[in-house]
């Protein structure tokens, strides 16, 4: 019998959908057979993720013929929710306990201050976010040995939890040493479960210390939970609205496949959800199933660049940084460049030679304006284009993302009610709309809350007027002749040396493709750079910019990139075959790459990890930490925990649906040298469990 998986992506811009038509052995053999029967799109509702994967989903069960939703056998969702809350500081207010810190550790904490040491310290920096977190302090914690310091001060947690508000959405827990000896941390969540709320402890967010950053990253989970746990029931009822009973998976950072009930406990696990994802259903597409290769995901907004090692994403070992905030998370090593389809274009003539200056603002492409709006766009572009002054060369526009209601719209001082007053009928050229410049500050405060857009050329405009640019999921939904008139508009502009952009629209259209192009370029070198030993400041660097240019003197100059370039994203297959020539590289635009995130979703694997360290002890023999049992010898004591570790991560990867498991295990050890004599300090030993998921 077919069985048919499902894949889902909430992305910024579009929710993509597929339904992957797998073999019946499932996906254990990455190339055996799969195919993809339907793909859909439909734009992101921000404000309620489920309408906008509602519409999409709906798309993808229509063009299958005769679906029957009982043949699913998997479903898999990858989702930005949890790194946009972080990165705009949604979430509800937290109580954070903190066990056997000092105040200079607390202070630390929620200033952000400080410098430490990760390793073998639980003092450290963290970039704090106190945002109303309510901190309990209280005696208790252990030593880095794993040994009781203080005794846990349970009769101060119950009468601080007690005095709580009730606006107190969850706990975050964390004790000194507690990825030693996690005993307090679970000693005050079986105090607090009584409260009726979900409670974190850091000793199972991460086995590494330094215990602010775990105390950022345990406030940022349970910050999370409620977001999270909206969105998968809500997901969970339009899958059964539909039939679709099949277990459903959550895609985390580090583009592993987890059970509901875990994303639910640790959400923070889903930071660059959709980008680890893009990875893996890129390699997945490209048929890279242990090779090298480079990904670069173009968006809308962004530009996503990352390495794939063996077919597998590379990690980032100290933590994903969300938002300026350091978490602990593992996750997908990616950079992240404000470059897409939908960048605005600037004019940069400060330097002896003018360029263009590509985002990282993102707008809404006045073709696709024109098409949801052809009279209005159309006559306003019209009227401009028969005007002669500079000021009324524009091309550019605003539009309400939503109806503003009458109670917000108090919030706004009278400039602001203007300028929303203008947006009520439909778009408006911002010539007519903005007459004063604190009309302007009005509009940008509209479109940071999320109510407005900005609509002016973009690359997406350049492509469509040169006849190069393809329809979202084969859908074509640009109008070319706006885009014309929107670049003419803008090459009429001058230079401060009163030379004209570009001699009309094509010519400009060229240019901002030209530059897309060359900025790619520069942004996949920046993030390959490091791992060859080079700053990432270097891709742009004189050395470099000859490279391109291949520099043939008293010396030859070349960039070339010794592993393929694997480009998904909607506009990869317009503009990466160039980015991959300009670097001397081998470009590789799969099939469906415009879905590449909702097919990484669902062709992932269960991935469990497990760290626990060995210490020796003062009085003679060694601690294993994973259970503080003490064995005579080193080697027995990692032989121990090597052999608990893996049974643990077995288990664990079978509890998230893993069908069969493999596990590898890794050993680092920490030797000093006193005089002349070396010293073992300690040594982390690491299983991994990999397996697919079971279907249904």
């Amino acid at each position: 019998m077919s069985r048919l998986l499902l894949g889902i992506d909430t992305g910024g811009t579009y929710t993509d959908v597929v339904v992957i038509d797998a073999t019946a052995e499932g996906l254990s053999d990455r190339d055996a057979g799969e195919s993809i029967i339907a793909a859909a799109k439909a734009p992101t509702t921000r404000d309620d993720l489920s309408i906008g994967i509602g519409r999409s989903l709906d798309r993808a069960i229509d063009a299958v013929d005769g679906f029957d939703p009982s043949a699913i056998g998997l479903c898999a969702i990858s989702t930005t929710l949890a790194t946009n809350a972080i990165v705009e500081g949604r979430g509800g207010r937290v109580a954070l306990i903190m066990i056997g810190f000092d105040e200079r550790d607390i202070e630390r904490w929620t200033s952000g201050a400080g410098a430490g040491d990760a390793s073998g310290s639980e003092s450290g920096a963290t970039d704090a976010d106190a945002g109303g977190t309510i901190v309990i302090a209280i005696d208790g914690g252990h030593t880095a040995n794993g040994v009781e310091r203080t005794a846990l001060d349970l009769d101060t947690l119950r009468a601080e939890a007690a005095a709580l508000p009730a606006d107190v959405v969850g706990f975050a827990v964390v004790a000194q040493f507690a990825v030693r000896n996690p005993e307090h941390e679970r000693a005050a969540r079986e105090l607090l479960s009584d409260a009726g709320v979900p409670v974190t402890c850091s000793h199972e967010l991460t086995s590494k210390l330094n215990g602010p950053k775990r105390a950022l990253t345990c406030v940022l989970n349970a910050r999370l939970v409620g977001l999270i746990d909206d969105l998968l029931r809500s997901t969970a009822d339009l899958l059964a609205a539909r039939s679709i009973n099949a277990p459903t998976m959550v895609v985390r950072g580090d583009g592993s496949l987890v059970s509901i009930d875990f994303a639910r406990r640790r959400p923070i696990e889903t930071i660059l959800s959709g980008p680890a994802a893009s990875l893996v259903g890129a390699g997945y597409l490209a048929g890279l199933s242990d090779g090298d290769a480079i990904v670069s995901d173009i968006g809308g907004t962004t530009t996503d660049v990352a390495i794939l090692r063996s077919g597998r994403p590379e990690i980032d070992r100290d933590g994903a940084i969300v938002g300026g905030k350091q978490t602990m998370v593992e996750a997908v090593a990616m950079r992240t460049t404000g470059l897409g389809g939908d960048s605005e274009i600037g004019v940069d003539d400060a330097s002896r030679t003018t360029r263009l200056v590509l985002g990282p603002r993102r707008v809404v492409p006045v073709s696709m304006l024109a098409a949801e709006h052809p009279e209005l766009v159309g006559s306003a572009l019209t009227a401009q284009l028969a005007r002669h002054t500079a000021r009324d060369l524009d091309g550019t526009f605003a539009r309400l993302t939503r109806p503003i209601e009458d109670s917000l719209l108090d919030t706004f001082g009278s400039f602001g009610r203007e300028v929303v007053d203008g947006l009520t009928l439909g778009p408006v050229a911002l010539v007519d709309l903005l007459p004063t410049r604190r009309h302007e500050l009005a509009l940008d405060d509209l479109v940071a809350r999320g109510l407005a857009q900005r609509c002016a050329i973009t690359p997406t405009d350049a492509a469509v007027a040169l006849g190069v640019h393809r329809g979202v999921g084969g859908e074509e939904r640009f109008d070319p002749g706006p885009a014309g008139d929107a670049l003419s508009l803008f090459a009429r502009r001058k230079d401060r040396h009163g030379a004209l952009l570009a001699e009309g629209p094509v010519q400009l259209a060229q240019r901002i493709v030209d530059s897309l192009v060359e900025e790619s370029a520069t942004a996949v070198l920046r993030a390959v750079f490091p791992a060859d030993g080079f700053a990432p400041s270097d891709a742009s660097g004189p050395v470099t910019d000859a490279g391109l240019r291949r520099h043939r003197g008293l010396v030859s100059v070349d960039v070339e990139l010794t592993a393929p370039l694997i480009a998904v994203g909607a506009s990869a297959g317009v503009y990466y075959p160039r980015v991959a020539e300009l670097i001397n590289g081998r470009a590789v635009v799969p099939g469906n790459a415009d879905v590449a995130n909702a097919v990484g979703a669902v062709v992932g694997f269960v991935r469990m990890s497990g760290e626990a360290a060995v210490t020796p002890i003062k009085r003679g023999g060694f601690r294993a930490h994973v259970d503080m049992s003490e064995h005579d010898t080193a080697e027995a004591a990692m032989a121990h925990t090597e052999a608990v570790l893996t049974a643990a991560v077995e288990e664990e990867a079978r509890q998230q649906g893993a069908r069969t498991v493999e596990t590898r295990t890794e050993r680092n050890d920490v030797w000093a040298t006193v005089g002349d004599q070396r010293l073992f300090v300690e040594a982390v030993v690491t299983a991994t469990a990999t397996g697919r998921p079971e279907l249904a």
